[in-house]
């Protein structure tokens, strides 16, 4: 723990790690190694623990270092050394050597692994040089397992090492490591042979080499990235190949991505960055099938996936990549036709080249450069289909009426405003039919207006410029009125339709996330969303993850809504994947991209519901488990006194008898006899108890009923009970019905009872039994006038071991009730509790009367 001295706070030790492929490489060696460095350099370096495994020219670098004695711990009948955390704490010296990073620390030690240990070290001031293995970092204990078939049972998180000062790779090839080995100088002669042909492989020893330094590679490319943010470095440093590709939603992605995986590939421990640039009001967008089967794609080869939002492609895509310390961009050449590339001007290609820097831009070819063609951009019309019907009539009807109106005034009105009649008309057409119906309005009101209006009239000639320019305004005018008012109405339709959108996704996310929407009722709300006839969840469970389809491939329907759920994938309309597994299918339509891009959420929240559901199964599986390792806890709890108190008598008692040291007279011999006896009786009673109880809560009690009278059964009860039960009142009329029960099983619960009573009755007023016949059954009370039990805390009396929250714990594990109730409602009968008037507690038991009496 921190400390504080003069008034201020000890900084924290610094830690400095001694990363190795395997053992053998020189860690400790060098660890030793530095600490006599240090040592001659007049820094306080002690050896808190060191493991040579009897390695001579590691053990003999311990020479000359101070070393703080091990602590012995015994454990299991051995004794083991651990480091002396205490004792270290104690000498607080500048620099504590501790070898084996990732070791488990005997039971019985402050804390369950070494780095913990060492954590505290680093808390007081302490620093640190520790030695760890790549095959004990937990982040690739399954890789390393995979390689050699070894598990690894010590691990240390990988933030423990991240987190160090320093992190120093001891290397060494494969070839020299077994040398070493084959020379004797890592294990014993009689482990070599087997550590040569197993685990020291030449493969195993390369793989985990390769492991260690990729791992070491990411911890150095942290504190790059930590140092480039701390000063502001936004230049390109390529010190390790990343390569972004563009990716526009187009269907050259995937060559796009291939291309730029190739070029990672070229050097070791490339990074795959794979972006797509969206718009930021979200209105346009690309194919989303094409971008999800991409992502998919990116992650099947190893890189990454991003989306960010930006207005300026080649700017987003720059800032992107000079975050990221990108080596080099991939894009795709462009779509667009040679004449559209001249009229528009350069594209983001030549854009982003020179703006990249010392970003290398590589642009690649593919099947679809330029086949896009026109001049101007693709129309994408806002207006509904009625509306431009109506735009058309509207026009074919505006231009004659215009023309027939100003003709009839033509004395009295100029050419400017004969133009702006006819602008007005332009307007009123784009207003209802959009641009289409308003580019034809406004080239026929410019025939219309040469041919009637225009000096020399009746002819399509133009005699004065002033009126050519006017016409040539009227027109571009027109033109630019039209395109403003189409892409206003188009963007409010997107814009209507994504607001819909995000509600309906809002409210969906939202149920999913309070766990209130369940699989079928999500489906149903896909289906009825997109108008479709069904709605399935489909899972592939007979091939791994990753495979393709085959034609033979199995699918099993998880869930589905509406009729005739779809089977296979293929059989869909639409078929929207959610992982390698998991398909969304539905059928009565095909939808276009926009609808496809809202599914493929439902299809997201469909996994994340199925996730849900199987995860409260999984819950709801686990309560029984988790009750019966409660009631096992509980026993154990329980037993622990009432088992080894009987025991112990008895032991003492018939220990004493048989002690040749001691003559016993006959009273002193009888009277430990008797407490054996009532020892043994006592342990008799709770082990039957106990697997009763057990019998029970398995179902595996063994009943035989049969007519029996209850005064008989009363009787034997109260003999089982001693001198105690002669103390009990009996009143049991004569006459009364035999009861359909089990003899034996019903003097247990009478015994209990009865034991219960007497447990808690005052002196001087004992317990009363009384039965009596109440239609078609049969009541026994056992009445006591005890302290009684309020009515809130009636039910609890009746749960197994419920004596553990009482203070008295030794007369009892508290099975008595809660066995009687059980034992009872096995026999068809109950047994409930009321007060008894005065005062205390009345236990009935009830049960079916014999039939025939």
């Amino acid at each position: 723990m921190a400390g504080y001295s003069d008034g201020r706070a000890t900084p924290r030790g610094q830690l400095r790690v001694y990363l190795g492929a395997a053992a053998g490489v020189g860690k400790t060696y060098a660890m030793l190694s530095e600490g006599h460095r240090r040592l001659e350099r007049g820094t306080d370096v002690v050896v808190a623990f060191a493991e040579t495994h009897k390695r001579p020219q590691t053990a003999a670098l311990i020479d000359g270092l101070e070393t703080i004695p091990h602590k012995k711990i015994a454990y299991r009948g051995s004794e083991w050394e651990e480091m002396d955390l205490d004792a270290v704490l104690a000498r607080k010296p500048q620099i504590a050597l501790v070898d084996e990073l990732a070791h488990t620390n005997v039971p019985g030690s402050r804390h369950e692994k070494r780095w913990q240990d060492v954590t505290e070290l680093l808390d007081a001031g302490i620093d640190v040089i520790s030695a760890v293995n790549i095959q004990h970092m937990e982040s690739v204990t399954d890789v390393v397992e995979a390689i050699t078939g070894v598990p690894q049972r010590e691990t240390v998180p990988d933030a423990v090492v991240r987190a160090a000062d320093q992190v120093e790779l001891v290397d060494m090839t494969a070839e020299a490591l077994r040398r070493r080995m084959a020379h004797g100088n890592i294990y014993p002669p009689e482990k070599i042979n087997a550590a040569l042909t197993n685990y020291f492989r030449a493969g195993n020893l390369t793989a985990l080499r390769e492991l260690a330094l990729l791992w070491l590679a990411d911890k150095v490319d942290e504190g790059l990235q930590r140092y480039r943010a701390e000063h502001n470095i936004s230049s390109t440093w390529e010190a390790r190949e990343r390569v972004v590709v563009a990716l526009t939603g187009g269907p050259e992605g995937d060559t796009l991505i291939r291309r730029a995986a190739r070029i990672a590939a070229r050097s070791s421990g490339g990074d795959l960055l794979a972006l797509h640039i969206t718009r930021s009001d979200g209105l346009t967008g690309a194919n989303p099938a094409n971008l999800t089967r991409q992502r998919q794609l990116v992650e099947s080869l190893g890189g990454t996936y991003h989306q960010v939002v930006g207005d300026d492609i080649s700017e987003a895509l720059l800032t992107f990549a000079k975050a990221e310390n990108a080596s080099q961009l991939v894009l795709g050449a462009s779509r667009r036709s040679w004449l559209l590339a001249l009229l528009t001007g350069p594209g983001i290609g030549s854009r982003t080249i020179r703006g990249s820097g010392a970003i290398d831009v590589h642009i690649v070819t593919h099947p679809h450069v330029g086949r896009r063609w026109g001049i101007l951009p693709r129309y994408r019309g806002g207006i509904t289909r009625k509306r431009q019907i109506a735009g058309w009539v509207l026009a074919i009807v505006l231009a004659p009426l215009a023309t027939l109106a100003l003709a009839a005034d033509r004395s009295g009105i100029n050419l400017t405003s004969d133009v702006l009649g006819f602008l007005v008309a332009v307007i009123a057409v784009a207003l209802v039919g959009g641009f289409l119906p308003a580019v034809a309005e406004a080239i026929v009101g410019s025939l219309l207006l040469n041919y009637y209006f225009t000096p020399p009239i009746h002819y399509w000639t133009i005699a004065e410029a002033n009126n050519a320019l006017a016409l040539a305004v009227f027109v571009a005018v027109g033109l630019v009125v039209s395109w403003v008012v189409d892409t206003t109405a188009r963007r409010t339709k997107q814009a209507a339709r994504a607001n819909a959108e995000s509600e309906l996704l809002v409210t969906t996310a939202g149920s999913i996330l309070r766990g209130q929407g369940a699989l079928d009722s999500l489906l149903e709300q896909a289906r009825e969303a997109f108008s479709m006839r069904s709605a399935s969840l489909l899972e592939r469970r007979d091939q791994p993850a990753g495979s393709n389809r085959g034609p033979g491939t199995d699918w099993t329907v998880i869930a589905c809504s509406g009729d005739a759920p779809v089977q296979r994938p293929d059989d869909a309309d639409v078929d929207v994947p959610v992982s390698d597994t998991l398909t969304l299918a539905l059928a009565g339509r095909h939808l276009p991209a926009s609808d496809r891009r809202v599914l493929g959420a439902f299809a997201a929240y469909a996994a994340v519901a199925l996730e849900q559901q199987r995860l409260a199964a999984a819950a709801e599986a686990a309560k029984p488990i988790a009750a019966a390792d409660k009631m096992r806890t509980a026993l154990l709890t329980a037993v622990s006194h009432d088992l080894r108190t009987p025991l112990a008598s008895a032991k003492a008692a018939v220990t004493s008898l048989r002690s040749p040291d001691i003559h016993w007279d006959a009273a002193d011999t009888e009277e430990l006899l008797a407490t054996a006896d009532e020892s043994l009786d006592r342990l008799t009673r709770l082990v039957g108890n106990l697997l009763d109880m057990s019998r029970l809560q398995a179902g595996a009690l063994s009943l035989f009923p049969r007519s029996a009278g209850l005064d008989e059964i009363v009787a034997m009860a109260l003999d089982d009970l001693g001198p105690a039960g002669r103390n009990i009142t009996v009143e049991i009329p004569d006459g009364l019905p035999a009861v359909r029960a089990d003899p034996a099983i019903l003097e247990r619960v009478v015994v209990n009872l009865t034991e219960n009573a007497l447990r808690y009755s005052p002196a001087g007023k004992p317990p009363l039994l009384s039965a009596s016949a109440l239609g078609d059954q049969v009541e026994l009370r056992v009445v006591d006038r005890g302290p009684g039990i309020p009515e809130q805390d009636r039910d609890r009396m009746f749960v197994p071991f419920q004596r553990l929250g009482d203070t008295d714990n030794t007369t009892g594990v508290g099975l008595g009730l809660a066995l009687s109730r059980g034992l009872t409602e096995a026999m068809g009968g109950t047994l409930t509790a009321e007060d008894t008037p005065g005062g205390g507690l009345t236990m009935t038991v009830s049960l079916p009367a014999a039939p025939g009496d």
